[in-house]
Formats: C-alpha cells, structure tokens, sequence
C-alpha cells in the first residue's frame, strides 16, 4: 500500500532548525525557536542585511482550480528542492494553513509526497500560533468596540454602521450572521453582526503585509471599525486600540524557518485567502528570504487572476518586490475537467477534452504576460497521466512559445523537477521581465476594477450598482482613491461564476458590495456569492482526523 504524506514525511529525519538557519547564515541569537525543528526569525536581521543584493524571485501561480487539485504547493516546494539540487542557495516562502480547511474539504496545506515543508503536523495545525495570535487581536478589538458603545459611546459609533466583525480560524457557517447584547442592559447593545475565518480578517493582511513594528502599529491604527451617523469613520486608533494589538501581534510578525523534506530552507508566514483576501505569504518573510538565498520561490493562491493578480498588484506594489518568472502549475486531470470530463470520469484518456481545456491554460499564461513577466508551464504529472494526454499540453504550450515541462517532485522530489528548474532559471536569467503593474496607482478605482475584470478575467464589462457606485466614489472624495483593488471572487472559474469552466467570454462581472480595508491599504470589491465565513462540507475531513495507539495524528493530508 503506498505511504500517505503523512507516512511519508514521518519517515524523512529532520535536521535541528538551528542547521538549517546556520546554512542561511543565521546566528543562533536571531532565532526564537520552537522546538527542535521550527523557530521565528527576530526582525533585525532584515536591518542587519538591508546592503544584500535580492535573489532572484519566482512566484508559482496556477490555472483555475479544480476539484482534481493542482499541486501549486507541490510544485513550490519541489522547484526549491530541485533549485539546490543544481548548486542553488535556495529558499522558499509559503503561506500558513489555515485550521478551516484542514478541519474541511481541502485538507493540509503543506505540500504532499516527497515535496513537502515539515514538521507537516505542526504546520497545519497551531504552528507557532500565529493564527491564534490575530484571533486573539482581531476579537480584541470587537470586544473594545461593543465596550465603547457600553460605556456611553464616546466617539458617536453608529451601532447600524459598525463593519468590525468576530472571526474564528474554523469553518462554522452559523456564526455568519448573528445578534449580540441580548440578556439585559448588563450584556450589551444589542446589534446585528456575524464572524468572518480568520485568514479573512484584515488583521491577517496588514501581518502580511506590515514592513515591520512601526509599519504593524500604524497599519493598525487606521483601521475603520464602523461609522458614526454622518458617515464619517471611526477607527481603531480613535479607540486607543492600536498599541493593544499590536502587543498581541508583535511576535506573529516574525516569520517562520521550517525545512522540506530534503533540508530546503523555508520561510511559513501569514495566510490570507485568494479568493477572499491578497492570498500571499507575508513581505517580511519574502524579504528575509530575498536576503538570505540567490532564488526565492514563493507562491499565491489560487489562479494567475486571483492570487498572481493580488501578488504583483498589492503585494508587489508595496513591498517593492520585481519578480523575475513565474511558474503556471497546469494537470491534466484539471485540462480534463475544464473540457468537459465529470471528475469520476478522470481515469480514462482523453486527448479531446485535454485540447478543449487547454483554452483556460492560455488565458494564464496570458495573464502573466500582461504584467511582463515570463512565464514557464509546469505539468505536475499524475500516475494516471497518459503519453498522448502529457504530449498534447507540451505540444500546445510550444504553440504559445511558452516552456513547458513535467514536473514530477511529488513522486521523486527535487530530483524530479530539475528539468522544470533549468527552465525557470534559463527564463529568469533570460533578462526578459520588465514587470509593471496592471494599472497605476491614479487610475478612478471604478477603472481598476473594470482593467482587472476585463483583462485578466476577460469579462465584456462589470456592473456597478448604485450602492457599490456611490462606495467607490466616497472612498475617492475620502483620499483613498490612489489604493489597489483587492477582488473577492470564487477560485472555481474565470469568471464570477463557479459553473463556468474553461475559458469563459462575453461574461459581465457584478460588483455586490465594497469595503474599505484602510489598515491593509486596499479596498475589497465583493462579487458572486463568496463567503468570509466557509461552511464544513457534507463530510468534513474532520471525521477521519484521530490519534492512533501511540497517541501519532493520523488523517491529516
């Protein structure tokens, strides 16, 4: 019987943290660690290193989803594996998992089969806390709220206007809407509100993307809690709040040093989502990283016109970082799947949908293109790929003058993913990007919203209902009309539709709400029916999660 990931990484002898950061350069007086095998990197590092040229960087971004899955954290952490087979000083900055996920459909996050970051059990569950700290932070700052409006409500909040919600790192789809303050005058004022996953709270995105404890606190600050009766807003350094949770955040903001399976440096940090958040691992860590190696392969989430969009829109814009390539994970299973083929029919070949999926590869390969940045194909091959299937998606990736190559680090790990490493370093040291953003910071927000739908979604246009229309204007009458857009949209498709596969056209994307995220510094445009809250799916992955005999987790993969 094969050996799940979990067997498999439980079988590999990690080397002690402090190796690890010793091969980096690390001294043992810049790390905090936790346990034998993870620790957190001090800040002051970045200060001490802020002369060293950056590495290369290469983000791995991916075509649309399926539920086949894709491998993007396979192929990222097998790349980095494979770049120090070739003499590489190598480094890779993944996100953290989130518990909802684990504990629902999609399972851990931390790689699979010989491509793996560990210690994997730690990793997807409590980690070094990081997720429970902006718990903690984000519930902190609610509870100050709803005490404020107990003590006479100074600051004239609107209790109808108030947006800081409750968040909670699991999915509980009762807890979306909900009545506080009920029981007598002692509990409260009684108000509407609801929760949001923690990796949902902009308190995960200013953690991600914070400079340092200067920038986290400042960040913090000027969130906007809610409104008073005239509009005018209300934030958390109008609370007194922002010293408080930067306290309880001031730790989760240095990053994680964890190791793959093959003693690959690796950089976990932050988690926000890319179908509801920037979907990137946190600046500090891809900036630590960017010192301590000479390539960087770092990942975002979900597809080129979801995560890679947030990625080089607001990550790159505020962090100052110039990708050199970046990598499009494709399978055939999901070619198939956006051909046409049921899931449970995958098994079989089928060249046909293979070519009629490829239609949803192209348009990723040229979502990269537009932002000036080559691009390089990675095939992550499935035992049950045929030759004929594998032979269609290279032959039609020369068509695009696109490299393509299989990608096989699941099965073999870094030995596997030499030939697609050699390809990524040849396109990188190519000199070809000239990467630029989609669009400059001047552009009306309305525009910015209808350039990322229409070029990178390939919408015919978006619609603006009123409320929405008059959001965006009063954000720009406000000052905050030069911020990036942060587009919360489902991952399943191209479009705001999760049933539209392939490659969708003459679609129009429909704005249903705007919020401003003014400590994160972007405004979040809602579409579709996405949810800040998940729900656990018919059955949850947390029914086969247990502890064996000797007390080891099994199920967690």
């Amino acid at each position: 019987m094969a050996k799940d990931d979990l067997e498999i990484a439980r079988a590999v002898t990690l080397q002690p943290i402090r190796a690890i950061a010793a091969g980096l350069g690390l001294r043992d007086e810049d790390l905090e660690p936790y346990g034998a095998h993870k620790a957190k990197v001090h800040l002051d590092v970045l200060e001490r290193l802020s002369a060293t040229p950056d590495a290369t960087l290469v983000l791995v971004t991916a075509m649309t989803p399926t539920a086949a899955g894709e491998g993007k954290s396979v192929t990222t952490v097998g790349l980095g594996d494979a770049f120090r087979r070739l003499g590489r000083r190598a480094v890779i900055a993944l996100r953290e998992p989130s518990l909802g996920p684990c504990f629902g459909l999609k399972g851990g996050a931390a790689g699979g089969g010989r491509a793996q970051v560990a210690p994997m059990e730690d990793i997807n569950l409590h980690f070094t806390g990081d997720f429970h700290a902006i718990t903690a932070a984000h519930n902190l700052l609610a509870a100050l709220v709803d005490n404020h409006l107990f003590h006479g409500n100074r600051l004239g909040l609107d209790p109808r206007r108030i947006a800081w919600t409750r968040v909670l790192d699991v999915n509980d789809r009762a807890l979306r809407r909900i009545v506080l303050g009920l029981g007598g005058t002692g509990n409260g004022v009684p108000r509407e509100s609801g929760f949001e996953i923690t990796a949902a709270s902009e308190l995960m995105a200013i953690l991600c993307l914070a400079h340092d404890v200067a920038d986290l606190r400042a960040r913090v600050s000027r969130i906007v809690v809610g409104e008073r009766a005239d509009g005018s807003a209300v934030t958390a350094g109008d609370l007194r709040a922002a010293g408080s949770l930067a306290v309880l955040l001031r730790d989760a903001l240095q990053p994680n040093l964890v190791q793959t399976l093959e003693g690959t440096p690796a950089f976990v940090h932050g988690g926000p989502f890319g179908n509801i958040a920037h979907g990137c691992n946190s600046l500090v860590a891809t900036r630590l990283a960017l010192k301590l190696g000479d390539v960087v392969v770092t990942e975002a989430g979900f597809a080129t016109e979801l995560g890679a969009e947030k990625f080089f829109d607001i990550k790159c814009r505020i962090g100052g970082l110039r990708p050199a390539v970046a990598v499009v994970v494709a399978t055939v299973r999901a070619l198939k799947m956006h051909g046409g083929v049921a899931r449970g029919d995958l098994g079989a070949e089928n060249v046909v949908a293979v070519r009629a999926g490829l239609a949803n590869l192209a348009k990723h390969v040229e979502n990269v293109r537009a932002f000036g940045v080559p691009v390089v194909v990675a095939l992550n091959h499935f035992t049950g790929d045929t030759e004929a299937e594998v032979s269609a998606v290279l032959e039609a990736c020369a068509g695009l003058d696109v490299p393509a190559r299989v990608s096989r680090v699941w099965e073999r790990g870094g030995e596997g993913g030499t030939e697609l490493a050699r390809s990524v370093l040849a396109a990188a040291d190519g000199g070809g990007a000239k990467f630029r953003p989609l669009y400059p910071d001047d552009l009306p927000l309305a525009r910015k919203l209808e350039t990322i739908a229409t070029t990178l979604y390939g919408a015919a246009g978006v619609v603006l209902p009123p409320g929405p229309a008059a959001e965006l204007a009063r954000l720009e009458a406000a000052g905050f009309g030069r911020l990036p857009i942060c587009i919360a949209k489902t991952q399943s498709s191209l479009s705001d539709d999760p049933t539209k596969l392939g490659r969708p056209r003459d679609f129009i994307v429909t704005v249903r709400g705007v919020r401003l995220a003014a400590g994160a510094g972007f405004v979040v445009a809602y579409t579709g029916d996405v949810l800040t809250m998940p729900g656990l799916p018919r059955t949850p992955a947390a029914e086969t999660i247990d502890l064996d005999e000797r007390g080891r987790i099994v199920g967690l993969f």
